[in-house]
């Protein structure tokens, strides 16, 4: 009896100890200062657990994820909403101010082939808190324009400087979001 009452003391003084670095402003929220790794790998496996949990959408049956014209679409889209400011494209470098970002934008031709498109999608509409990716289903952008933007996604570790450049040139004639 008398070592679960050592063991909870010492947890309760952990617990203290945690909360009055936390709260007492020691541990810095600055994005030059890196995350000691037990509050990374704590941050990654929360993100991914809340993504698998909500990401429950899938893409409309009129829209086929793989077709070239969605694909083209998605890389406009992508382009013209400032996805390639923080994420770059094929060809097009990424924006300077995304070297501050903290945690710093992912590269998405290597990490988009490892989630599927309810994954995307759905970091796409709602964002990711404390990172900088914001929620484009804030601003309203439609769900088709944001399975667009996953259907490049898909496609883009395969996509060229070449297609990516004339595929994001504003349309003749439309409009900029």
């Amino acid at each position: 009896m008398r070592i679960l009452a050592i063991i909870g003391l010492l947890a309760i003084i952990a617990a203290a100890a945690a909360a009055g670095f936390f709260f007492g402003g020691f541990y810095s929220v600055a994005a030059t200062a890196a995350d000691p790794a037990i509050v990374a790998s704590a941050l990654l496996r929360v993100r991914q657990a809340s993504i698998d949990h909500h990401a429950t959408e899938l893409p409309p049956a009129s829209l086929a994820l793989g077709d070239a014209a969605v694909v083209q679409e998605g890389a406009r889209a992508y382009a013209t909403r400032g996805c390639v400011n923080c994420h770059g494209g094929p060809g097009a470098p990424w924006a300077k101010f995304s070297e501050g970002l903290s945690p710093g934008p992912p590269d998405l031709k290597d990490v988009a082939p490892e989630l599927e498109p309810r994954e995307l999608f759905w970091v796409i509409k709602n964002g990711i808190n404390m990172t900088g990716m914001p929620s484009f289903g804030m601003i309203e952008m439609p769900d088709r324009e944001v399975w667009t933007i996953v259907a490049f996604l898909k496609k883009l570790p395969s996509v060229s400087d070449a297609d990516f450049k004339a595929w994001s040139a504003p349309a003749a004639g439309a409009k900029q979001p």
